[in-house]
């Protein structure tokens, strides 16, 4: 063990820790999820204190020498070492001191190590005096997470762009399966099985443009602002610079805010984001009961659909397929809901000129980004791909419904309508029997009447 000193008195840290007593002391307190700082997270703060090291290194308020401890420090991190080392959890007070001071530790002390110190030598490398130099958790943190969210929305966009293709392509598949429409699970009016799914090709495609565009938001960063957005502490040359170096650190097009003090206390944009979130959230859960209930069945369900076969459905039940594919959406779906009321709930709780709950926000944002990375892949691959159309079945609920009727309303008239679905109901027989039987229509007439297109596509031509 090695012995560390701060404010509150001394601690013992592992002799092969590179971080110190701020991280001893934020495990101590924070024994909470067991879950630690997200990775995208520790490397945008890792990235961050390299852009710091060189911008003060340009305007010559660090020792060239001590900053290029520091860059290289931050290249091994970058590149994957010592990730064992950011070990503080996620759920943390402070507004997200404890990560940052993580991450300023294990910093310094392999910084310590390249000019040929040992760790907690801290004379060579400081985690503050060098590391954290004309910065403050209050503008790091919320930057970084900024940072992180656009690394992580990047691939869930592409996904929502790859289901919006997955769901088009079976629209035009499906263009010629005419089918029974429902509204109020009640038999409506017909419909093509390619329209359901050119429906639900609209509502992502509203979904992958909103997230989007919500990168927008994210690129103003408060970054140079230090503790309150005010720039105390922090050279003007500093704060200027600091951002060309973090945008070509990121590839990111980010934007240092005409008013540090706003993002720094306001975090209405990682509610903006979530909502967005969840608004997909909904449009996900919304198709994947579609998908359930048009497979139901499949023999005394609806079974229109059928979905491809994930695995065995029941350890009791010979035969049983269950739609657990759609399942898992669905509770992806309500995850990602009730984290944005977390995310609500802690943007709304901060007061005056800081916001301590960005550390919630984060988890909740980044597990939000993460459940739709991986899951959005399964649905296509694993459900919507794989389905296939039981044409046969969807006929036969179409000819044995009264669904054609109101599409025969303008020639036959309500009161006719009416008549051949009581008939309907009381004998069973379908409406093309009933109205030739009445003499209503000639079988040439009804053909022409109840053709696909003309059956799912507007028309008012009341002409036989």
């Amino acid at each position: 063990m090695r012995t560390e000193h701060d404010l509150l008195g001394q601690r013992d840290v592992p002799v092969d820790a590179y971080y110190g007593i701020h991280t001893v002391r934020a495990r101590e307190n924070f024994s909470i999820t067991g879950i630690p700082i997200h990775k995208e997270l520790v490397e945008a703060l890792v990235v961050i204190k390299k852009a710091a090291a060189l911008t003060n290194i340009s305007i010559g308020a660090l020792d060239a020498k001590k900053g290029e401890a520091i860059t290289a420090a931050c290249d091994e991190i970058l590149t994957g070492a010592l990730r064992s080392q950011f070990v503080v959890d996620c759920m943390q007070g402070g507004a997200g001191t404890s990560a940052n001071m993580n991450v300023n530790e294990v910093i310094a002390n392999r910084a310590i190590e390249r000019l040929g110190g040992q760790k907690g030598d801290y004379h060579l490398i400081h985690p503050l005096d060098h590391v954290n130099l004309h910065q403050s958790t209050n503008d790091v943190f919320p930057t970084a997470v900024r940072i992180a969210a656009i690394r992580l929305l990047k691939p869930v966009t592409e996904s929502f762009a790859n289901l919006q293709s997955a769901l088009q392509e079976k629209e035009e598949e499906f263009s010629r399966v005419i089918k029974a429409g429902r509204t109020q699970l009640q038999d409506a009016v017909p419909v093509t099985l390619g329209q359901e799914f050119g429906a639900w090709a609209q509502a992502i495609s509203r979904d992958r443009w909103r997230l989007y565009k919500a990168e927008e938001r994210l690129r103003q960063v408060n970054i140079g602002g230090t503790a309150v957005g005010t720039g105390l502490n922090a050279p003007r040359s500093y704060i200027f610079t600091m951002i060309e170096k973090l945008r070509d650190l990121t590839g990111i097009s980010l934007a240092r805010t005409d008013y540090m003090m706003d993002p720094t206390q306001n975090c209405d944009v990682f509610v903006e984001v979530s909502g967005l979130l969840k608004t997909a959230a909904v449009n996900l859960s919304k198709i994947a009961n579609d998908l359930r209930l048009l497979s139901s069945g499949p023999y005394t369900g609806i079974g229109e659909i059928t979905l491809p076969a994930a695995q065995a459905g029941s350890s009791i039940m010979p035969g049983k397929v269950n739609p657990v594919i759609p399942e898992a959406v669905n509770q992806v779906a309500f995850q990602i809901i009730a984290n944005d009321t977390a995310i609500t709930l802690a943007a709304m709780s901060g007061q005056l000129e800081l916001n301590a709950f960005l550390p919630v926000i984060a988890k909740n944002l980044f597990e939000e980004l993460n459940l739709l990375d991986h899951t959005l892949p399964i649905f296509i691959k694993r459900c919507i791909e794989g389905i296939t159309a039981n044409t046969q079945t969807c006929r036969e609920h179409l000819e044995n419904s009264t669904v054609m009727l109101t599409a025969l309303t303008p020639i036959l008239g309500y009161d006719k309508g009416t008549e051949a679905a009581l008939i309907l109901k009381e004998t069973g027989q379908s409406i093309r029997d009933i109205i030739l039987e009445k003499n209503w229509m000639t079988a040439a007439e009804l053909e022409a009447l109840l053709k696909p297109e003309r059956l799912t596509s507007p028309n008012t031509d009341k002409k036989h």
